[in-house]
């Protein structure tokens, strides 16, 4: 894996839990993804959340944001978030997995 995805998520307050929900709903989606290696979804506090995922190549990252998860997450923003994803892409230098 060489490329990623670091994404920030701002919830309005009375849809902190739903958007958690919809992340941990995502996790099923992520592994039918064919391209995507890693993906985790994190919580950094009370309203703010973050996915990040990585990929072997350009065409496994678009792919993906042309994805159901980015769908999902864009479907929900205009009402549960307060402020519309962060989302970023990321080289990645070093990598340690299990």
């Amino acid at each position: 894996m060489k490329i990623g995805l670091l994404a920030r998520i701002e919830a309005k307050p009375e849809y902190a839990d739903t958007v958690e929900g919809l992340l941990r709903d995502a996790l099923q989606l992520a592994r039918d993804e064919e391209h995507t290696v890693t993906w985790f979804a994190f919580r950094e506090n009370a309203t703010t959340f973050g996915i990040f995922d990585t990929f072997e190549d350009e065409a496994g990252r678009t792919g993906h944001l042309q994805g159901r998860i980015a769908a999902a997450l864009m479907e929900a923003a205009p009402t549960m978030l307060s402020t519309p994803p962060d989302i970023r892409p990321v080289d990645l230098l070093a990598v340690k997995l299990p």
